[in-house]
């Protein structure tokens, strides 16, 4: 007795719709007619293929099938912004919005951060998240959907002598072992320049002893960049100069670490330079050091980035 039509396996043949955006595999099989109608359900792990009715008509066999295809479609990828209501961190929220990535803004204080980030945006987040508070709860804040961490957080200058370390160095640890913890393999850290002063002899640079003057800010962050850079993340680390509020006014000068110690650039390039961090792969495993010259000439960030050396 030949096995019957419905039961045979059908080979699997590539969906050839322009409009999906994954590539997977449709089941096709003939259709089956028998007398009485009724209904066979197969479903494995990725597919449902439902044999809705039979009929036999004389001696010839069809079969009807309506098929269910369930596909393994992932949530859009989000960055995910430390420090997202800082001066540097909106601009770069507002920035990566603007290039149409999905956004989650981590801020400490969330009616700040209402206020201060764009509204009524789809594509934006915004949830509460304090970097001193330690890695397992920033892991929960990362999730599933945080495929790159941008770190913009900095300390609130107060009395508290140890700000710098639980922001700038605790802070960012807690940060770098979230990702971990996730599986978060971009970081993106925004620095600056002479955090390793003592070691290129500018320490008598009143730069250097100013931004030291509040617990070893500099200090702190280099500790810091020195933990994400053995931590094994794909990582950039952004040492800008003297930050400014006003729109650019000169072109990005970057240079290898250790090099700057002095100049000024616009946050609004801070931004810049982090979002397109994201997308030139020359940025990866590098430290660069940035600032703004009227006189620099116009460079793209595959030039500027590439001409990086790879730490």
């Amino acid at each position: 007795m030949a096995t019957p039509l419905f039961l045979r396996n059908s080979p699997p043949a590539l969906c050839t719709v322009n409009s999906c955006r994954y590539q997977h595999h449709c089941l096709f099989s003939p259709t089956l007619r028998f007398t009485k109608p009724f209904s066979v359900s197969i479903t494995t792990k990725t597919k449902s293929t439902s044999l809705n009715s039979t009929k036999m008509e004389g001696s010839e066999i069809t079969e009807e099938v309506t098929e269910k295809t369930e596909e393994n479609v992932n949530p859009k990828k989000k960055i995910f912004v430390a420090g997202a209501t800082g001066s540097t961190g909106k601009r770069i929220v507002e920035q990566l919005l603007a290039r149409g990535f999905s956004v989650k803004a981590g801020a400490r204080d969330l009616d700040k951060a209402k206020t201060t980030l764009p509204k009524d945006n789809p594509a934006l987040q915004i949830v509460k998240a304090d970097v001193t508070e330690g890695s397992a709860k920033l892991a929960e804040v990362l999730g599933d959907d945080s495929e790159a961490v941008i770190c913009a957080t900095g300390f609130r200058p107060g009395w508290d002598l140890f700000a710098p370390w639980k922001v700038d160095n605790f802070g960012t640890v807690n940060l770098v072992e979230a990702c971990r913890k996730r599986g978060v393999n971009r970081f993106i850290l925004i620095s600056s320049i002479l955090v390793n002063g003592a070691a290129m002899g500018q320490i008598l640079n009143p730069a250097y002893i100013f931004l030291n003057v509040f617990g070893l800010t500099l200090v702190a962050k280099l500790q810091a960049e020195q933990y994400i850079r053995k931590s094994g993340i794909n990582y950039t680390i952004i040492r800008p100069g003297g930050l400014r509020n006003e729109p650019p006014t000169g072109n990005v000068v970057m240079e290898p670490e250790d090099t700057l110690y002095e100049g000024t650039i616009s946050r609004d390039q801070v931004a810049e330079v982090s979002v397109e961090a994201l997308i030139h792969p020359e940025s990866s495993y590098k430290v660069v050091e940035i600032v703004s010259r009227a006189d620099a000439p116009k460079r793209s960030y595959t030039d500027l980035f590439g001409s990086i050396k790879q730490q």
